[in-house]
């Protein structure tokens, strides 16, 4: 039931929840590149606020634990309440989708017309964790996009007999809880990775 392969299987069954979860994100990205006024101005904000956060840890006792210990409860936190919160038409895991991907073109569009070194933000500051941790988020949005079109299916449905649609619903569940714990443990990988190799390479 929680075994990997059945994780990827269930992953086959919702291909369009994901495409649409990988463009969105893309989308986010793009419109974080090329945004101007309030949206470069909300998206500074946040990229302020992941700084001061970022500099607190760096002052504790034991910076890369803390890093570890931040990185994986916020990820993994979010990732999972978004895959349940999508039971609200899917309109959360579009908007986490949006701003993630906006905040990461920001951020490298911000380092360009600085002329920092791209090569050292993206390969060395986002791919080592990235790699693992985008497409973890990615699966969770779409879990949460699949329950919010099941949910407006079920409504507009509602007053009509739908067996096959009520019997569904136990399975995409079984779904969700598979995919909560393997998204969770990929998001622990991530953060091993991000507290380790991320911050030796841009210490």
């Amino acid at each position: 039931m929680l075994s990997f392969r059945t994780f990827i299987k269930d992953l086959g069954t919702i291909r369009t929840s994901l495409l649409l979860a990988a463009l969105l994100f893309i989308a986010g990205g793009i419109a974080g590149w090329v945004g101007t006024g309030d949206l470069q101005q909300l998206l500074y904000q946040q990229l302020q606020g992941l700084g001061q956060i970022s500099g607190d840890l760096r002052e504790s006792s034991n910076p890369q634990l803390s890093f570890f210990i931040f990185i994986f409860l916020n990820n993994s936190i979010k990732s999972v309440v978004i895959i349940f919160l999508g039971a609200l038409f899917g309109i959360l895991p579009a908007l986490f989708l949006l701003i993630n991907g906006a905040v990461i073109g920001y951020l490298i569009h911000l380092n360009a017309i600085q002329g920092q070194d791209l090569f050292t933000l993206i390969v060395k500051g986002l791919l080592p964790h990235g790699i693992i941790e985008i497409p973890a988020i990615i699966i969770a949005c779409a879990f949460g996009l699949k329950f919010g079109s099941r949910g407006l299916s079920a409504l507009f449905r509602a007053g009509r007999r739908s067996g096959g649609e009520a019997n569904g619903w136990p399975d995409f569940m079984r779904q969700t809880l598979t995919a909560s714990v393997w998204i969770v443990i990929l998001l622990f990988v991530a953060a091993i990775i991000e507290s380790t190799i991320t911050f030796w390479l841009l210490s």
